[in-house]
């Protein structure tokens, strides 16, 4: 449903429409056939929220307005252009621009216009027509064209990151049909989520990079249309925020009780240890935490004893990202299926989750996790109908049995692992030889390099290196700073590495980018796996025409089999809650969304909270 990575989907509000019913759509004709106009779009379904809605469901809309709050950034940065591969881009640096339409945390698969006030499509969904607002503008001024538009996509598709031109091939061609219209041409009608997936276009200002190269790294501040503006900025120390007073889309009614804060500030860290140091010391107002030893005992500070620190744990409805380590199948080491699964029987998940991670954790099973769409048992009769003509093609076992990983007693005595990986290998062409793992024919010790990004994930790391080391398994661990550790996940230069890969609750176009083969053979895509399978490359695109929801489910599951008993991975775990901690200072809608609850984007500053935090003498 939405580019990953680099790319920037812009958060925003859509503009009433004057004169509309409440109604989410209406029909009319137009060149002879039925073609629906409406001020949202929902790839299945209706949309929740009516033309006259008044504010979103989960803000207050009478959020005060001021005050600073302050997030911290990892690594470094050199760069504002979040667009393209090169560089490493500031933390927000695409915040400052706005997208077409633009979704919402409480329902899945569904965008209300933004800088278009309305959507206008077939049937068929062949192609998509956005009028935009006439009220919607850039900062200095100028008007929110047609031409920015086409611009903005030309531009991304062609000169931005690989994933642009992957996730919008489907598109083929942006056009201008007046000052305030554009239409979009797509391939055929059988992606039903085009006209959602063209909404998230971020829109680029046509006459500021008309003296400018996209493609180069650059300091500059750009310009914007947001809610916010770049104010200022020390390369890979800090960079600050300041919501624009006369914003253009303020008082729309998505924008009611969001964007509170007038200066967003992120801060630069090295590294995960420092940052948390950071915000203990009360340099760091939010934070988001993802490390279960952490929670389990890292806040036992005085600011936790006494209020002034805050934590919660939230509940929620979203899909759980395949947290895991990552093969590279570009590497013939791991071509053979058999040696991928083998170090899946090494993982001791249930000592690690018990001795280090104090039991928070989950083992994650599927690509698609916590959701409808995860495989679950065997097959059903409507995933048998998708799974039958690639019988042959996919593993065997997707037919036959349910996929699970291997339960350990948690002892740290994973025995029948050992055993059970000794034999794979030794079935795939490997045995030990004087303490190693060695290939019966060429004499190759299996030896291999763990690429990281962070020092904490060495906390799984060096227990996965000792497992690995107990059947004659040699792994080298090598951490790198963030912008080195991209460069080589950009140029495919690891042999393994800790991934993530998250997805929607609507799965569709970006399944290329992740798991097909025409990514695969794309430098900076996201198939960094580099699968290239035609089975596969099949059932992506049966997920992107799925017809409706329940095809849509049916599909997604099928293809999460495959991808599970191929053993690309080996999973790791995830928390199924959102941890977060933050000083006392601010004030929180009641309600929570029940797919996105973290953030801070519908917060505001409760002033009475800030003074009795300084007057306690906390460093604010």
């Amino acid at each position: 449903m939405a580019i990953k990575r680099r790319s920037v989907l812009a958060g925003g509000a859509g503009l009433l429409a004057g004169g509309w019913a409440s109604a989410p759509a209406i029909l009319r004709a137009q060149s002879g056939g039925a073609t629906i106009t409406s001020h949202g779009f929902a790839t299945h379904g209706d949309v929740g929220y009516p033309a006259d809605a008044k504010n979103l469901d989960y803000v207050n809309p009478a959020a005060p307005k001021g005050g600073t709050i302050r997030l911290a950034g990892r690594g470094t940065f050199d760069s504002l252009n979040p667009f393209i591969l090169k560089g490493t881009p500031a933390a927000a640096a695409g915040s400052i621009y706005e997208s077409l339409m633009v979704g919402t945390a409480d329902e899945a698969a569904t965008s209300y216009g933004l800088i278009a006030e309305s959507i206008e499509y077939p049937q068929d969904r062949a192609w998509a027509i956005f009028r935009l607002r006439p009220a919607a503008r850039w900062h200095d001024g100028k008007p929110i064209t047609a031409d920015d538009v086409v611009f903005s996509f030309e531009t991304l598709k062609t000169k931005g990151a690989p994933q642009y031109a992957a996730y919008w091939q489907d598109v083929l061609k942006a056009e201008r049909l007046d000052e305030r219209v554009v239409r979009f041409t797509f391939r055929d009608g059988t992606n039903h989520e085009l006209p959602l997936i063209i909404g998230q276009l971020t829109v680029l200002p046509k006459h500021w990079w008309a003296t400018r190269d996209f493609e180069k790294t650059s300091l500059e501040v750009p310009l914007g249309s947001g809610a916010y503006k770049i104010d200022a900025f020390e390369a890979g120390r800090f960079i600050a925020l300041k919501r624009v007073d006369d914003h253009w889309a303020r008082d729309l009614w998505l924008n009611r009780g969001r964007n509170n804060f007038d200066t967003v500030r992120y801060d630069y860290y090295r590294d995960e240890t420092v940052a948390f140091e950071a915000f203990k010391a009360g340099e760091i107002d939010y934070r988001e935490e993802y490390t279960s030893r952490n929670w389990a005992v890292g806040y036992d500070i005085p600011a936790v004893k006494s209020g002034a620190v805050q934590r919660a744990t939230l509940k929620h409805q979203s899909t759980l990202p395949m947290q895991c380590l990552g093969f590279n199948l570009r590497r013939e080491l791991f071509t053979d299926r058999r040696v991928r699964e083998a170090f899946v029987h090494l993982v001791d998940f249930e000592w690690f989750n018990k001795t280090l991670s104090y039991g928070l954790l989950t083992r994650i099973n599927s690509y698609f996790f916590n959701s409808e769409l995860a495989a679950r048992g065997l097959p059903s009769k409507e995933e048998l109908e998708v799974l039958e003509p690639l019988r042959g093609k996919i593993p065997d076992e997707v037919f036959t049995q349910e996929f699970k990983l291997p339960v350990t007693d948690g002892s740290g005595n994973n025995r029948e692992g050992a055993r059970r990986a000794t034999a794979l290998l030794k079935e795939a062409g490997w045995e030990v030889r004087d303490g190693k793992m060695t290939n019966k024919a060429s004499g190759q010790v299996l030896s291999f390099e763990m690429l990281l990004g962070e020092p904490r994930l060495e906390r799984f790391a060096l227990p996965f290196k000792q497992w690995c080391e107990r059947v004659g398994v040699d792994v080298r661990l090598r951490t790198v700073d963030p912008a080195q550790y991209q460069k080589r996940m950009d140029d495919f230069d690891y042999d393994m590495t800790i991934e993530l890969f998250s997805q929607s609750l609507s799965p569709g176009n970006e399944q290329r980018e992740y798991w097909g083969s025409e990514a695969a053979k794309t430098k900076g895509s996201r198939n960094t796996l580099g699968i290239a399978d035609p089975a596969i490359d099949k059932l992506v695109e049966l997920v992107i025409a799925a017809p409706d929801r329940n095809g849509l489910i049916m599909r997604t599951r099928a293809l999460d089999r495959v991808l599970l008993w191929n053993h690309f991975v080996v999973p790791q775990y995830y928390s199924t809650e959102f941890w977060i901690a933050y000083w006392n200072k601010f004030g929180r809608p009641e309600k929570l969304p029940k797919y996105q609850p973290r953030g801070t984007s519908a917060w505001w500053i409760d002033k009475d909270k800030e003074k009795a935090l300084s007057s306690a003498g906390n460093k604010q």
